[in-house]
């Protein structure tokens, strides 16, 4: 019997090709689009979940004045360790401000490799205690407990060493106060998938932060140590939560009142943060949960898309099957055996769409990694394999059950007399669907649209400088800030170049320097916390900012050091207006010592950090911070090419033993949309995706409809009927399902696109057009697709068409 089932299916497939290549690529297509997401949100729901006390670790978080914040001060985690016996262990992670990548060098027999590397931390010997990492070379236990000791990634070391053993061998880290020798002293393996993404760690206790990590005793300030802790086996962690509002007020209150700061601490488990943690001050960029929702969403829908289609194909096409099952009924064959050969058939079709499938995988793989930024692969997985193997027979299941029951339904008797009618609901089901599959497809569409248009919103805001046309040079090392004068007169002397300037940050990077500003007339405990940066003249003026009252900073002022410039949301929250805030003093405490600067501009409100923040007050000096860290150059000219090598060859003159090293400014503010920019590009090849399973499932059913009527276009044409009148005849039927289609998707997309512009300080407004434009393309969409079919139909000869009759 199964022999017959599977002989009956195979004659089914070869006898109609159109319907099965129809439903084998759309299946294909289906399968390959969801396990590609289904490989995508397995990578990212992988992150820190490799960790041995995963369940028992957590970061230590705190919220003050309304804003969450990933990290606390120096003494959290030995106070923690030190009050609470539960605690088994604590560390400390730093990635300190203006480190953002760091100059590694090594001696080579003849000469020196030196380059930067991004994401490196300095850790606390505890580190590996709490985190699991394999260790290729050296032992996890002890590989920190040396000071000036350093632990490199595979890839690293590889990158230094080749593949030599590093253990013993000396790197040097290249800061801008020096040189500093580490010894290597463990490698860890690839392959660790961790909102910490380390490239190397080096010890906490070292020769160059390590006495001022030592001299962090404030419980109040300089909150940029990322503190873990792994809790005892069998300790409750939301008992634990709720001791740390007494555990700070015995430690630190002192210093909270002293700094007019409020603070409360909570707890994030470690392989939750990835996901779901969003503060400000994170250590490492996040992803997003609710972007695997949406991802995971597209991936059913457009599996279901692609199921419709079988379903659809296969029910309207009941009346060629109608007799088999009649014959089948009355020689004996029960309902539920008639179900199991439409299933079979169904999991066949699945089966051989999976093949298709797997080829298309491999082949988009490129595009796909290339898509999400990652490097998926599906060798060696044998969690992906399940999942293709469940896929498989849910998309058989799916696609088949209903066409089964369906189909085995048919009376005997009646379809043996040949008065079998094709059913209404049925008929009105497949409508239905077709409806569904162009909801989804207009849905995504103007998701597409949407995302489209924020992200050049993003691109054309006025942010309140100008981000264009500016190059930033890093200056990592005593050389390069020592020459910063000399370099400025050389880049200067250049004609593509307006001006240049130095700053201890720059729009669009993160940025933790602040402090606590009060006016004259108000204590510390009103203070406003105001971000800021050291600047060089000429700053202002190099990235376009615009004054609104007083002056920017002169060589002319010599009592600049003591002078700050303030945008419009500083001078505000002090209770200033930007005319009366001139002259006026302003406090702040560093190291228990009052003091005070007074203000001599204020400039109009700027971005300087993502658009999905507001503007927050903004302060320039010319002291506190290093105002050399980066050099800034604003251009006139678009010949980048000969413009950087001619700052390349005055950079290697001045600094011979420093590597060269630039971005843009433009293209660095970008890297804050990388998430938004990716999730655009996933959707748009989605959107296609699902446009192509649903036109295909259209036009299944419109050679379907145009076989059903052959003979009344026949008659038709005799009578008089245009080729017009017979496409419009055909089509009508169709527009009318997209046309409901729009309907049900416009209001529902307007509704997810919103609560997406959410997260967006500044968005634009989803606009009536967007809509309309989005119906008219769905439109013209299925027109087209039906327009082939019904095209050569109604050019078809009458005769020939009435003859078989």
């Amino acid at each position: 019997m199964i022999r017959n089932y599977f002989k009956i299916a195979l004659r089914n497939l070869v006898k109609n090709k159109v319907y099965t290549g129809i439903n084998i690529f759309g299946l294909a297509l289906g399968l390959a689009t969801c396990l590609l997401i289904i490989l995508y949100i397995s990578d990212e729901y992988s992150v820190d979940k490799h960790h041995q006390y995963g369940n028992r670790i957590f970061r230590i978080a705190s919220e003050s004045n309304g804003e969450t914040w990933a990290g606390t001060a120096g003494p959290y985690a030995q106070g923690l360790k030190n009050d609470f016996p539960e605690v088994e262990a604590a560390t400390r992670i730093l990635k300190f401000p203006g480190f953002e990548d760091m100059l590694l060098k090594t001696e080579g027999n003849r000469s020196v490799n030196q380059f930067y590397e991004p994401n490196g931390f300095y850790a606390d010997s505890t580190v590996f205690e709490i985190f699991s990492y394999d260790f290729k070379y050296g032992k996890a236990e002890n590989a920190l407990n040396q000071p000036n000791t350093i632990v490199l990634s595979e890839t690293l070391a590889s990158k230094m060493f080749g593949n030599e053993n590093p253990l013993g061998k000396t790197v040097r880290i290249g800061l801008y106060f020096g040189d500093f020798n580490y010894t290597v002293s463990g490698v860890f393996k690839n392959g660790h998938k961790s909102h910490i993404d380390a490239h190397f760690f080096l010890s906490m206790q070292n020769t160059d932060l390590g006495p001022w990590v030592s001299n962090q005793k404030n419980w109040s300030g300089n909150n940029i140590f990322h503190t873990y802790i792994k809790l005892r086996d069998g300790s409750d962690a939301k008992t634990f939560e709720s001791k740390l509002p007494q555990f700070l007020s015995r430690n630190g209150g002192a210093d909270l009142k002293a700094m007019g700061v409020t603070k409360q601490l909570f707890i994030q488990s470690v392989p939750d943060i990835y996901l779901t943690s969003d503060l400000d001050g994170e250590i490492s960029p996040n992803g997003s949960m609710i972007y695997l929702y949406i991802f995971g969403m597209i991936a059913a829908l457009l599996l279901l898309i692609a199921c419709i289609n079988f379903m659809n194909l296969s029910t309207a096409r009941s009346e060629k099957r109608a007799k088999e099952v009649g014959v089948r009924k009355a020689m004996g064959a029960f309902k539920m055996s008639l179900v199991y050969q439409f299933l079979g058939e169904s999991m066949a079709m699945s089966v051989l769409a999976l093949f298709l499938s797997l080829l298309f995988i491999q082949l988009s793989l490129p595009f796909f990694n290339d898509l999400t930024g990652k490097n998926l692969t599906i060798s060696n997985n044998l969690n992906f394999i399940g999942w293709i193997v469940g896929i498989t027979l849910l998309t058989g299941l799916l696609s088949g059950i209903y066409p089964a029951f369906y189909l085995s339904s048919f009376r005997p008797v009646s379809v043996l007399k040949g008065r079998f009618v094709n059913n209404i609901s049925a008929s009105l089901l497949r409508k239905g669907l077709v409806v569904f599959q162009f909801t989804i497809s207009i849905i995504l569409i103007l998701g597409a649209v949407v995302i489209w248009k924020q992200l050049s919103f993003l691109q054309t805001q006025n942010l309140g400088f100008n981000k264009n046309q500016k190059i930033i040079i890093p200056l990592k090392t005593p050389q390069s800030q020592n020459n910063f004068a000399a370099l400025k007169e050389e880049v200067e002397r250049n004609s593509g170049v307006v001006s240049a300037s130095g700053g201890s940050a720059y729009p669009g990077m993160a940025n933790v320097e602040d402090l606590l500003f009060y006016p004259e007339s108000k204590s510390v405990n009103e203070a406003v916390d105001i971000r800021f940066a050291a600047v060089e003249n000429d700053y202002t003026e190099t990235l376009g900012f615009k004054m609104i009252s007083g002056r920017t900073f002169s060589k002319q002022f010599t009592a600049d050091s003591n002078s700050i410039i303030l945008n419009e949301a500083a001078v505000k929250e002090l209770g200033f207006d930007p005319q009366n805030a001139l002259g006026k003093k302003v406090y702040y405490e560093l190291q228990n010592v009052r003091k005070s600067m007074v203000v001599v501009g204020v400039v109009k409100n700027f971005n300087f950090e993502s658009l999905h923040n507001e503007i927050k007050p903004y302060g320039f000096t010319t002291t506190i911070a290093n105002k050399h860290q980066y050099f800034i150059t604003n251009l006139k000219s678009e010949d980048y090419t000969k413009l950087l090598a001619t700052f390349q060859e005055s950079w290697k003159r001045l600094n011979p033993d420093t590597p060269f090293a630039y971005s843009f400014l433009d293209q660095d503010f970008q890297k804050n949309y990388e998430k938004e920019q990716r999730t655009s590009h996933i959707v748009i090849y989605f959107t296609f995706i699902a446009i192509v399973i649903a036109c295909l499932g259209l036009f299944g059913l419109t050679i379907f409809s145009a076989e059903q009527r052959t003979k009344e276009i026949g008659i038709r044409k005799v009578l008089g009927a245009s080729v017009t009148n017979i496409i419009g005849l055909l089509s009508k039927e169709f527009l009318v399902l997209i046309f409901f289609a729009i309907l049900i998707a416009t209001p529902l997309a307007w509704l997810g696109m919103n609560r997406w512009l959410q997260d967006f300080a500044y968005k634009v407004n989803i606009e009536w057009w967007v809509f309309a434009l989005t119906g008219l393309l769905a439109i013209a969409i299925a027109l087209f697709t039906v327009s082939f079919q019904s095209i050569k139909t109604a050019l078809m000869d009458p005769v020939k068409s009435l003859k078989n009759e």
